[in-house]
């Protein structure tokens, strides 16, 4: 293991297989992703040590977003998380045998200054866990997409992989939890232990933030916790989550931010037809009307 992977790993060894070529750029990589090494849009930036305790992570959330990204990018507070995404990274599956896996935690992605929030549960073990970036290379990732694309939030109507050129427009995408969980349930522990990366990510978002969507009832409670500490005032009782479900948030100074709810893009919404194509259409088309209120 080189320098740049025992940083990652705080100094204990990652189990890595053999060197594979990105299905983007190519080059060689192994499973998972060494920092530092050249994969497109990698967070990490020299010198970023990995958190390995809840006291960790609370002290490298202090940062501005850059400092952020790195931090969630080389996190190792959950061992539990850790050691299912790795082996995940490196057992891999059949169809995605042939690329190496990212195999870390996946850092937001998008506007720095965003007037659209995007909040989900967590990567996919094998979307988010094998690209690197969230919500990309997967069916739920297939079908959001392709939502923001055709609202205008979107560059592409697809995300396949880091590099792919694709770009959001003013807005930004978050988990809740940043490691691929087992089953996707995090515990409540990883939960509260990853929760200081989302609170100040949107803290130093909010100035900008016209509309929050909370993708499922899992994102919706951790956005409004995640508001609540950033000192945004939100409506008591706390609003209750549904498909089309909205609330007005109040930032400091009585600036109004919209949060929006919709249901999860997982395939056991979209397979049984829980969730359509212009449901998923109409949440996000109000989030780009209410983010670009006078041009939209």
């Amino acid at each position: 293991m080189n320098g740049l992977g025992e940083i990652a790993s705080g100094g204990q060894d990652v189990h890595v297989t053999h060197l594979l070529p990105h299905p983007v750029i190519g080059g060689s990589f192994d499973s998972p992703v060494t920092p530092g090494v050249g994969w497109p849009d990698d967070p990490y930036v020299a010198g970023a040590r990995p958190a390995m305790t809840p006291a960790d992570v609370c002290e490298q959330a202090a940062g501005g977003l850059e400092s952020i990204d790195a931090g969630v990018s080389v996190c190792r507070a959950c061992p539990r998380l850790v050691t299912w995404r790795e082996k995940v990274a490196v057992a891999k599956r059949a169809g995605f045998s042939d690329q190496p896996y990212w195999g870390r935690p996946v850092a937001g992605w998008g506007s720095e200054q965003p007037r659209v929030l995007i909040v989900g549960l967590a990567p996919a073990a094998h979307g988010g866990n094998r690209t690197g970036r969230i919500f990309t290379g997967d069916r739920s990732g297939d079908w959001l997409f392709a939502s923001l694309h055709r609202v205008g939030l979107a560059s592409l109507p697809t995300s396949d992989h880091a590099g792919d050129g694709q770009r959001l427009i003013d807005t930004r995408m978050v988990a809740a939890v940043r490691c691929a969980p087992p089953d996707n349930k995090p515990t409540t522990l990883e939960r509260d232990t990853c929760a200081p990366w989302l609170n100040a990510e949107v803290a130093l978002v909010v100035p900008y933030l016209k509309v929050v969507v909370a993708l499922g009832s899992y994102a919706w409670d951790a956005s409004i916790r995640s508001f609540r500490a950033a000192n945004v005032e939100v409506p008591r009782p706390k609003p209750v989550f549904g498909h089309g479900a909205s609330a007005l948030l109040t930032a400091p100074g009585g600036r109004e931010i919209v949060l929006l709810g919709s249901y999860h893009p997982s395939q056991q919404n979209t397979f049984t037809g829980r969730l359509t194509e212009a449901m998923l259409d109409d949440v996000l088309g109000r989030a780009a009307r209410a983010g670009w209120p006078d041009t939209r």
